[in-house]
Order: structure tokens, then sequence, then C-alpha cells
């Protein structure tokens, strides 16, 4: 049996396929326009309920509803479910933008904004367009994507400076050692570009720094 990959589907004689990718923007930005201020949450679908960074996730979404920021995610579980929960439970709007996935993404009962993607780069668009700051807490490869395409865009200025902020200093704290030793010593990338992303560990500093950024 072939698998069916979405990026196949641009095939001579397909080009109707385009029609599915509009829409889904549209959908998109129908559901997303009027959010007000949001920061999108990235991190695993797989952590647990017991974990420090699902607990962590849900304290930090809480303490952003809490100040009028809407709470944006994929969707999932994990650390997404963390997130809207915490969110939904401060009563502010918790929004999942969900991927249509053969396995792990299963849509959490925390958003109570929810929209349907099968394209990644569509679904990205979303959470880099609509919100005011990217909070990065532990996750694999997807949340490594999410996380240097945010930092891309705002090295690239294709987007403004916005605060990136990676949650967990033990986590990420390798990562960037890698990327001083390797992508600034062999000049792959700028010293400058460290300034690009800050890793916090407390909810109320990342909170804070989030209000700090957003009054200048």
């Amino acid at each position: 049996m072939t698998d069916n990959y979405p990026i196949d589907d641009f095939k001579s004689g397909e080009s109707w396929r385009l029609f599915k990718i509009l829409g889904e923007f549209v959908e998109g930005v129908d559901t997303l326009h009027e959010i007000g201020r949001a920061v999108s949450i990235f991190g695993s679908a797989r952590t647990n309920p017991d974990d420090k960074y699902y607990k962590k996730a849900e304290e930090i979404a809480g303490l952003f509803a809490e100040k009028g920021y809407a709470v944006i995610t994929g969707g999932g579980g994990g650390i997404m479910e963390a997130a809207n929960k915490g969110a939904a439970n401060a009563k502010g709007n918790s929004i999942g933008l969900n991927i249509s996935l053969p396995f792990e993404q299963i849509p959490n009962k925390y958003a109570n904004i929810q929209s349907e993607f099968k394209y990644f780069f569509i679904r990205k668009v979303m959470f880099i367009k609509y919100a005011q700051a990217y909070v990065i807490i532990p996750g694999g490869f997807g949340t490594l994507d999410e996380t240097f395409e945010a930092i891309t865009l705002i090295q690239t200025h294709r987007i403004k400076p916005l605060p990136v902020i990676m949650v967990g200093t033990d986590y990420w704290q390798g990562l960037v050692d890698w990327i001083k030793a390797r992508l600034i010593a062999e000049k792959m990338a700028s010293p400058d570009d460290l300034n690009l992303f800050t890793l916090l560990d407390d909810p109320e500093e990342i909170v804070q720094t989030v209000l700090d950024f957003n009054k200048t």
C-alpha cells in the first residue's frame, strides 16, 4: 500500500488542490483575526500531566490569560493540552490549531476556539502571524521546527522582532551551547543572533518579559 503525503498533492493536472490550501488560509484568518493580543506556546505532544513542564505550561498560560492574552497552541496533547487548559481555566481565549496526523494528534478538550489544518506550513503561518510572543516549552522535532521558524523570520526581518522565550534552562542549554560552539564559532550565524531568543524558567518573569516588550 502506498502512503499518501500532502506534499505529493502537487501533480500535473491537480492544481485544483491549491483551492484547498487557500481554504485553509481563509479558515485560519477567519478564526484568528479578532483575537487581540496573543501568545503562541509550543511544546511536546508527548508530555504527561505529571511532568513538571506540563504543569509549568499550564501555569504560564493561565498567567497570560489573566493579563488578557489569548493562548494559541497546536491543539493536541501534552504541552499543548496543558497550555489550553491553563488559559481556559483562567477564562481566557484558549485556541487550538490542530493538525491532521496519522498518530499523536488528537484535539484536546480545553481549546474553546478550534481550527483544523492539513498542511503544516499554513498552521505555522497562523502561529506566527497572530502572536505577540512565542513561548517554547520542551519538545521534539516539531517544537524545534516552530522555534527556528520564528527565529529565522525575525533574523531575516520578515516579521518584526518579538520575544522568543525558551522555557527550561536545563533542557535548552545544550542546544544554546552547540549554537555558540558551531554556528557562531564557524561564522554560520552572527553573535547578535543569540539575542533573538531568551532562556527563562520563572512563569511570572516570562509573562512580565512579554508585557514589558509590548509596552515599547
